[in-house]
């Protein structure tokens, strides 16, 4: 029978049986289950992060048993409780049959992780938007917008320029200092004028540092390549081919090292996979260039003047506004 795993006894417990499968153990978890046999001894475990299913492990002698299929089961039941449809798992390439096995469907496959989801899922998000799909030779641009600034909108209108139609996804998950309603709309409001353009969540399908779990791999460095490669794959794989993608767009990154990598990381992987990655020099306030995280810098000092020339009048609108002041940031948040 599956149970919820209680007391820091059992977490121990859970953490040593991991460590047999050479998984590490991860706190951040909504739910974290377990099976037990007649002798109380732990013979499956598994946890689940809002829609993101993890930790999963089966002990070699009922691995041929009901528990794996059990423990998935149970962990989709309590998230469907809380309301979500769709889940996933990233696990070694070599587990994949047994998810799909369980009604999971593949997404994506790198060398060393596989990305699988079940539900509604992409399908679903593709039908969604099929009414904004066009076809010719189209373009992406896939940005955080934290908050939107004259250099997004340099990048978009440059972007837009070198295609039929530009999709702008925007990161929907929810990890930033605005809120990802805020960011939405203020694209939105921020793209107006040019006319090719079509705003979009990515919805789950933009893979973050912060929901990719590295439970399986071994050092920090091996996390990161793969959450990069990943996303870029999953991009390549679902994405592009629906909405009929050929280049996707990115701005130069001289500051932050982690974006940096991430173009680097794109530029290796979405050739390879039929998308052309375009840089385009990012656009500057005189020497500097601009930057969301230049804004969020001078956000306590909210002077119209020096805001003015990193930001659109829509963005600055709001930093402006008394909006802004009872409802713009979310607490705790970079």
């Amino acid at each position: 029978m599956v149970r919820e795993v209680v007391g820091t006894q059992q977490r121990s417990q859970v953490k040593q049986f991991l460590s047999l499968f050479d998984l590490t153990f991860e706190d951040d978890c909504d739910d974290l289950l377990g099976i037990w046999d007649e002798q109380g001894r732990l013979i499956a475990s598994g946890a689940r992060q809002r829609e993101l299913l993890k930790m999963i492990a089966v002990d070699p002698d009922h691995q041929q048993t009901e528990a794996f299929a059990q423990l998935v089961s149970e962990l989709i039941r309590r998230g469907f409780n809380d309301g979500l449809e769709t889940f996933f798992v990233v696990t070694r390439p070599q587990n994949s049959l047994s998810f799909e096995a369980v009604n999971f469907r593949l997404l994506c496959l790198t060398e060393q992780t596989a990305l699988l989801e079940y539900g509604p899922g992409i399908a679903a998000y593709v039908d969604n938007h099929r009414p904004v799909r066009h076809d010719g030779v189209n373009g992406a641009v896939v940005i955080n917008a934290n908050p939107f600034t004259l250099g997004h909108r340099y990048l978009i209108e440059t972007a837009a320029r070198q295609v039929d139609w530009l999709y702008v996804f925007v990161v929907q998950e929810d990890s930033s200092s605005f809120t990802f309603d805020v960011r939405y709309d203020l694209v939105c409001q921020g793209v107006t004028g040019v006319d090719n353009v079509t705003v979009l969540p990515t919805g789950p399908y933009a893979i973050s540092a912060m929901t990719f779990p590295g439970y399986f791999l071994k050092d920090h460095d091996a996390v990161e390549a793969q959450q990069l490669e990943m996303d870029a794959t999953l991009f390549a794989r679902q994405l592009a081919p629906r909405f009929a993608i050929r280049r996707r767009f990115v701005g130069s990154e001289p500051y932050c090292d982690l974006t940096r990598r991430y173009n680097e990381a794109l530029k290796k992987y979405l050739p390879r996979l039929g998308v052309d990655l375009i840089e385009i020099p990012r656009a500057t306030n005189g020497c500097d260039a601009i930057s969301a995280s230049q804004v969020r810098e001078l956000l306590g000092d909210r002077s119209r003047a020096t805001l003015e020339a990193l930001v659109p009048s829509s963005t600055l609108n709001y930093l402006l506004s008394s909006t802004f002041n009872t409802n713009g940031l979310a607490p705790g948040r970079h």
